[in-house]
């Protein structure tokens, strides 16, 4: 048995987040007649349902496939040109095919954003610090609305500004080293006159055992679960940017 479990759902039909692409199916019913949709049917195969949705001209029919996350639609090698919709409960596919709708659930029942801490060389800046507005590389499965703990590797090793991705991430050229990457617009939030260290992070009780510090806090790490112990750590310490930050207090998750 694990000793964790999902995150749990406020308002919603279902107790925790869905773990598989059932709950998905799940929750989507509950929602379909906000979306003007009247299913026709559920079946086993590819597309997985047949629904119709009211239009201004009548109803348009519309093929969907159900997803835990949309980029198993790739992996499961389906045609996006026999579908019309994914419905997933989260969307890390930002290369998906402009053809098809994409319906993200965990937009739709209190999980709108998600907490990361983004590590970046000081040399990728070559010499400038941080605008209030950057297109900077992100996680695949980063969110509109999620926030980016910005994490300067050596010499600085801390956290010093907390900025906002604004749109999803698409697939471009990575400009600081060879290669493609997701890119999206971040925004700053705020920057913390109190830096958070390493050090830190390595000394706090729960943190310090957590996989992202294990890691050396080496890539982008989904920090969500922690964001209680670092939000009362960076507000602790900064007191004055509490009313900035507040709207993205845990309560809030």
């Amino acid at each position: 048995m694990t000793d964790k479990r999902p995150e749990v759902l406020e308002n919603a039909p279902l107790q925790y987040a869905p773990e598989n692409e059932l709950g998905v199916v799940f929750l989507f019913s509950h929602i379909s007649k906000k979306l003007r949709v009247r299913v026709e049917s559920i079946r086993p195969q590819f597309p997985d349902c047949v629904a119709y949705q009211k239009t201004s001209h009548g109803e348009k029919r519309i093929r969907i496939e159900f997803e835990y996350r949309s980029s198993s639609f790739k992996s499961h090698n389906h045609s996006s040109r026999k579908c019309d919709w994914i419905v997933c409960w989260e969307h890390d596919w930002p290369e998906v095919p402009k053809n098809l709708k994409v319906i993200e659930l965990r937009n739709y029942f209190g999980l709108g954003f998600k907490v990361w801490i983004q590590p970046y060389n000081i040399k990728q800046l070559n010499g400038r610090c941080l605008t209030n507005k950057e297109s900077w590389g992100v996680s695949k499965r980063a969110s509109s609305g999620d926030l980016l703990l910005m994490y300067a590797n050596r010499p600085k090793q801390c956290i010093e500004d907390i900025f906002l991705l604004t749109e999803k991430p698409k697939l471009g050229r990575a400009g600081w080293r060879e290669g493609d990457c997701y890119r999206g617009v971040i925004k700053r939030v705020c920057k913390l006159k109190s830096p958070i260290f390493l050090d830190d992070l390595r000394q706090h009780k729960i943190i310090k055992t957590a996989g992202f510090i294990k890691a050396h806090l080496q890539g982008n790490s989904n920090v969500t679960e922690y964001w209680p112990h670092l939000y009362r750590m960076i507000v602790n310490r900064n007191p004055s940017i509490k009313k900035k930050i507040i709207k993205y207090a845990p309560e809030k998750l």
